[in-house]
């Protein structure tokens, strides 16, 4: 029976910030050794939410923050005040810092040593459970200052952790006349320290601490005092919730989070959060990525190529197909042969572009396997001597191995360039028609950007699941990569046209620095083609004209 990841249990941390001479400083606290859950790391304060916290104060959360509100702010459909109330509650427990207002809507200071006293006896009480909290707030006449805290962030622990809390993190300004303590229970120490600062030392292998904690001090960092924090937690964003994964990496463990390449991969082969799942690719490394899907990259790194280009072995039988064999490189090819765990019958190519199909030659003189694709166009850095025994079409379904390839016409990148779509795990290999970290160069006259586009558009009628690309690691959320691809795109097009408004009559070669200003100089003749492709399909759509080598705005009819 397979192990089920554990829920995580809804959980508040507050980051409390303040102002000195030598800039912004947040109170963290080391727990204990003998702690579960991050033990001798540096946290915020923070805990479990307690639900039952919350109805006390459902009355008076009316006037200042009513449980719809505070369920609104972290797009959640009930129960949001609590989290108010756990991060107040659990600071003061853990921390001994306290944000509640008198009864006369003062701020609750602790200049008074009585007052002070009175707090430190109800501390260890609350803790324990023996004094509710809201009950020690009726007891001093006291409501929480749920107005001094903004939502802040958003993570869940990473599957596979021994427990695991599903944390919206808060940020607030200290009391003026608390400085706060550790409780000698939960913690064994505490200190005021500036982001840059905890950072440097966690570097330094002096603190240890858990991934959202540095990332949160990354994103402290950046302000200068608690004004610009707490303006900026104030304004009204969308908050995106981290899920962290764990990996291997070049140098060990390594967490990932959304929008790092290996991501999606990590969490579908590993969906129990073991950590064995490699983060980064190594050339020659077979890669199980389903019963009848492998990865092995040929090593052939390059700007052009992230880390090489990805040959996929296809099959769930002792028949096995290739799908871009990537160059003609020989210890390439045999890693080919050591791996596929079969007889190779079958050699595809997505396109013919010189770093997928020259291999395909040597592979079949070796495999007697057939060869299938459409052969190169006359333009672009082509694979002249890429020759299939048979042609594939649009449309069709191929059998191979047990499974079966859908292959989809998806011309753009190259004229010739096709998909496969593995019905049975709803993956579609993509070659170059969409990659991982890079942008797929158009370059014409084979290159098409509008031709491009609407390729890019048709892919959304297909029941896919996962992209694999010709370079990177697997892909997840389709749609959402194709939307961000074309957004992409389209904005570089209005970039285009604005810089066309601007010198009304331009060359390429003038439109290039300005239309491409945030592209370094030394990768100028590659945008120079996709320029081009531009304002072909700019030209193509009736918006721009070509005379005499110069490019200009057509003027609407």
């Amino acid at each position: 029976m397979a192990e089920l990841p554990l829920t995580p249990r809804p959980a508040a941390t507050l980051v409390l910030a303040r102002d000195t001479p030598d800039g912004l400083e947040v109170f963290m606290m080391q727990r204990t050794h003998q702690a579960v859950f991050v033990p001798g790391g540096y946290v915020f304060p923070g805990g479990a939410v307690d639900t039952a916290d919350a109805d006390a104060f459902a009355d008076l959360s009316q006037s200042c923050l009513s449980d719809a509100e505070a369920s609104r702010r972290l797009s959640i459909a009930q129960g949001g005040l609590a989290y108010w109330v756990a991060a107040i509650r659990e600071c003061f427990e853990e921390a001994g810092l306290l944000l509640a207002y008198d009864r006369a809507g003062k701020l609750v200071e602790l200049n008074d040593p009585g007052i002070a006293s009175d707090f430190a006896a109800m501390r260890p009480l609350v803790a324990s459970g023996e004094l509710g909290f809201a009950d020690m707030c009726a007891r001093f006449g006291i409501r929480p200052a749920f107005d001094r805290l903004s939502y802040f962030a958003h993570w869940i622990t990473p599957v596979g952790a021994p427990r695991r809390f599903d944390t919206r993190f808060f940020v607030a300004i200290a009391p003026a006349s608390q400085t706060g303590s550790h409780d000698n229970a939960e913690t064994i120490g505490h200190a005021w320290m500036r982001p840059s600062d905890a950072l440097a030392r966690q570097r330094a292998g002096e603190l240890d601490m858990m991934f959202a904690t540095i990332r949160t001090l990354e994103e402290l960092a950046r302000f200068d005092n608690t004004e610009a924090l707490m303006t900026y937690a104030a304004t009204e964003r969308a908050i995106p919730t981290y899920l962290p994964r764990v990996s291997t990496g070049p140098k060990g463990r390594r967490v990932l989070i959304q929008g790092d390449h290996a991501y999606a991969e990590v969490g579908k082969l590993d969906p129990n959060g073991k950590g064995h799942v490699l983060s980064h690719i190594v050339p020659g490394t077979l890669t199980v990525l389903s019963p009848r899907l492998r990865r092995v990259t040929a090593p052939n790194p390059h700007f052009m190529t992230g880390p090489g280009t990805n040959s996929y072995l296809i099959g769930a039988s002792e028949d096995i197909a290739v799908i871009d064999p990537g160059p003609a490189d020989p210890t390439h090819i045999d890693q080919l042969l050591a791996h596929a765990n079969g007889r190779i019958r079958w050699i595809l190519t997505t396109h013919t572009h010189i770093d997928h199909s020259p291999g395909a030659a040597l592979l079949k003189q070796k495999t007697g396997a057939q060869v299938l694709g459409l052969p190169a166009p006359d333009a672009g850095n082509q694979d002249r001597g890429f020759r299939p025994d048979d042609t594939l079409h649009d449309g069709q379904r191929i059998e191979v191995g047990g499974c079966t390839l859908q292959v989809i016409h998806t011309p753009g990148h190259a004229s010739n360039h096709l998909c496969y779509l593995l019905e049975e795990d709803h993956i579609l290999l993509t070659g170059d028609h969409i990659m991982q970290g890079s942008t797929v160069v158009i370059n014409p006259p084979d290159g098409d950007m509008r031709a491009y586009l609407a390729s890019l558009e048709r892919l959304k009628e297909f029941d896919i699941s996962y992209f694999a690309p010709g370079h990177g690691f697997l892909m997840e959320k389709p749609h959402a990569v194709i939307d961000r691809i074309v957004a992409h795109r389209l904005a570089r097009e209005r970039k285009v046209m604005a810089a066309l408004r601007s010198l009304d009559r331009a060359t390429t070669q003038a439109l290039l620095p300005i239309a491409y200003d945030d592209v370094p100089p030394q990768r100028h003749a590659m945008a120079e083609r996709s320029l081009l492709a531009h304002l072909q399909k700019l030209e193509a759509d009736g918006l721009v004209a070509q005379h005499d080598a110069q490019w200009q705005m057509q003027t609407p009819l």
